[in-house]
């Protein structure tokens, strides 16, 4: 019989930065399993995703964003710019990532939204693992400190999970006081059909490229769950028929990959046996319609 963990503090701890530094990849380190989708690719993420874990006595709740970016052309910017920056008035803690590479413009857009958030940030450097001579990170410290009164500065790398134990030592450090919000046993708020997508368009994001990765959504229509066999259908949707035919493929090849590649890591989380379908539609316009992201799942 395991013994009951007593939770004393408890809270949510939002992880922003602009897109590409990682959040994702730290998400995953911090609970140990895969919860987000990752690829290198810009604007993966589009979806608030939390990862839970019990620290000791406290269970920290991370939040993963979308990358908060200058542009926002389309109504997909807009609605992933208005989730990341939503989360900075809801956090107990925020975890501000930056790239160890480079500090761009979008950091600064990230940095003045902060200035409005009454709770403690730490600014986490990442990929110190691409800097073979460390003292280099003391100037981009040094500036940074200038610029906001963080709680803790700590360089990382996420990849690698360097120095993220005692990032999460700082960050159960800051929470409240408070009780357990999630069972013991539970590791994300998303479900299963929402994990299957995510999985189907992480490797649609892999076998594509240019615009098609950010033009295509994943609507699971079918999913019937046996004891030894799962039989899913999924339709990709895509905004013009150019962008079905990169996908589907000389003679379908593509469109298998994709299957192929997907069935393997849905088996992992499913546990057992799958039959996979997937269809490819077009949905004209839908990155820049409101009336069509709420229609597939956006709100």
């Amino acid at each position: 019989m395991t013994e009951e963990i007593t939770i004393k503090k408890s809270g949510f701890v939002a992880i922003i930065g602009r897109p590409n530094v990682g959040k994702s990849t730290l998400l995953n380190g911090l609970i140990g399993q895969k919860v987000s989708i990752t690829s290198p690719k810009p604007q993966t993420t589009r979806w608030q995703t939390l990862g839970i874990k019990i620290v000791d006595h406290t269970q920290i709740i991370y939040i993963d964003t979308p990358g908060l970016h200058k542009e926002e052309k389309r109504a997909m910017n807009r609605y992933m710019n208005r989730i990341a920056s939503a989360v900075i008035q809801d956090a107990d803690v925020i975890v501000f990532m930056i790239d160890a590479t480079s500090f761009r413009h979008e950091d600064e857009l990230v940095l003045k939204k902060l200035h409005d958030a009454e709770k403690p940030v730490i600014l986490v450097i990442n990929k110190i693992d691409l800097v073979s001579d460390k003292s280099e990170l003391l100037p981009l410290m040094n500036k940074l400190k200038d610029k906001y009164h963080f709680a803790h500065i700590i360089p990382i790398s996420a990849m690698n999970k360097e120095n993220t134990h005692h990032l999460e030592k700082e960050i159960a450090a800051l929470l409240p006081e408070g009780p357990q919000l999630y069972p013991e046993t539970q590791v994300t708020d998303k479900n299963i059909r929402f994990q299957v997508a995510e999985i189907i368009r992480e490797k649609l994001i892999y076998a594509t490229d240019e615009e098609v990765p950010y033009a295509t959504s994943i609507e699971i229509e079918e999913f019937e769950q046996e004891e030894k066999l799962t039989k899913i259908g999924a339709v990709i949707w895509v905004e013009r028929q150019g962008q079905k035919i990169i996908i589907i493929g000389k003679k379908g090849a593509g469109l298998k990959r994709v299957g192929i590649q997907a069935r393997r890591d849905i088996e992992k989380l499913i546990g057992h046996k799958i039959f996979l379908r997937l269809w490819v539609k077009v949905k004209e316009n839908w990155t820049d319609d409101d009336k069509a992201l709420r229609s597939l799942g956006y709100e």
